[in-house]
């Protein structure tokens, strides 16, 4: 069928708009057009509740005392694991450094003070450190976005990936979708260019079996893959006490936590929800469960999330099959007017379609919480300064012996 009579099908007529544009253009254009997901766009009109319900309750998970106890048999299980080549590294790069005041990828952002020193830099570092002491080499797998793919390969070329086996760095974009108003039709950012948006940081498994890696990984005897996000500078990828314990537990995933530093703090927190285990967002728990403390004082839901997880390679096949939930978000999203100018919306405007890496952890049925030291291993970078800033990781960094 062609793309017109698609259009047409879903009331998306006003897409059909080829003035003004090449051959070639016109082309790539209906190539596009005849790739959207309908199943996504219509979600729209009645979006899931994905906010809450369900009964939540703690998760056991792993502190620091049993780590330290247990630490010398679970890194032996994580090392040999490494060495049969059994794991890779996930990194989720796809974002900008907009918010950094950066026009270009984010990893690519220098926090150095008298050298420069880059995000990405400081995460292949620690990639690097675990891949000496274990004397092994893990694959290393980068998600882009359209917006920053060649960028970002070029970035790695230039710095000759920062000392990194280039035939072990493999990249792959990020799969997008469309945005819509707020009565369902598609937005134009520009002549024959759809309004897309990443699919969120769900997708990013999707995404690798579209680029073809999935099978590699499959082919190369990878078990475990450690998806990790560009954010936080000080975390320990591919760590074999973290992938040992995991292993040890049985469970089909790990997620690395830190310590709330108090309710108010904005991570996710790991516990069950109907029995499975679930990250609910800070914005959806409620005042008494945010507070809520045990007899030694502590918070009862203190497992905060830093977007280190470990996924067992063939239940992530299982989780596809069963299609990730999508979440609808309200969004502000430049458009092309009908007088063919570009449309600057001061407030939301429009859909935005997302998945979302804590849906899989749900989706894979059982989890290890893993506690890690927060000023050794969460040193996360999302705000130019304040909390969560470039200021706060460059402290911690110097902290933890990085030269700056």
């Amino acid at each position: 069928m062609e793309p017109e009579e698609i259009l047409k099908r879903h009331g998306q007529e006003h897409l059909a708009r080829y003035e003004g544009l090449s051959a070639a253009e016109r082309e790539e254009y209906r190539r596009r057009l005849a790739k959207i997901d309908w199943e996504t766009v219509e979600l729209w009109k009645h979006p899931e509740d994905l906010s809450g319900g369900g009964a939540i309750r703690p998760i056991e998970g792993v502190d620091l005392y049993t780590i330290a106890a247990r630490r010398e048999a679970w890194e032996k299980e994580g090392v040999k694991a490494i060495r049969a080549g059994k794991v890779a590294a996930v990194l989720l790069a796809g974002g900008q450094g907009t918010r950094l005041g950066w026009d270009g990828p984010k990893g690519s952002y220098n926090i150095g003070i008298t050298r420069p020193v880059y995000i990405f830099e400081r995460l292949v570092a620690n990639l690097t450190e675990v891949c000496n002491a274990c004397m092994a080499t893990v694959p290393l797998y980068i998600m882009t976005s359209e917006k920053n793919d060649a960028e970002t390969r070029a970035f790695f070329r230039a710095h000759d990936y920062f000392g990194y086996p280039a035939g072990y760095v493999k990249f792959f974009s990020q799969e997008m979708a469309p945005c819509v108003d707020f009565q369902g039709k598609i937005l134009l950012e520009g002549k024959g260019k759809l309004a897309l948006s990443p699919n969120g940081n769900g997708g990013w498994y999707s995404s690798l079996v579209k680029a073809g890696y999935a099978a590699e990984l499959k082919k190369r005897g990878v078990e475990w893959l450690n998806v990790f996000g560009v954010d936080n500078v000080l975390q320990r990828i591919a760590d074999p006490v973290f992938l040992g314990a995991t292993i040890a537990s049985g469970k089909n995933s790990g997620a690395k936590f830190v310590r709330k530093s108090s309710p108010e703090e904005k991570v996710g927190v790991l516990c069950l929800k109907d029995g499975l285990p679930s990250v609910i967002e800070y914005y959806e728990m409620g005042e008494a469960e945010k507070n809520l403390r045990n007899e030694r004082g502590e918070l009862v839901y203190s497992f905060g999330m830093t977007l280190n997880y470990l996924f067992r390679l063939d239940r992530l096949a299982e989780i596809a099959d069963k299609k990730i939930p999508v979440h609808v978000v309200r969004k502000k999203v430049s458009y092309l007017g009908e007088d063919g100018t570009l449309v600057v919306p001061e407030r939301e405007n429009a859909y935005k379609f997302e998945t979302l890496i804590l849906d899989m952890v749900r989706l894979a049925g059982s989890c290890l919480p893993f506690e890690v030291v927060r000023e050794r291993e969460f040193a996360p970078i999302k705000n130019k300064t304040g909390a969560d800033s470039v200021e706060t990781a460059r402290e911690l960094l110097k902290q933890n012996g990085v030269e700056l």
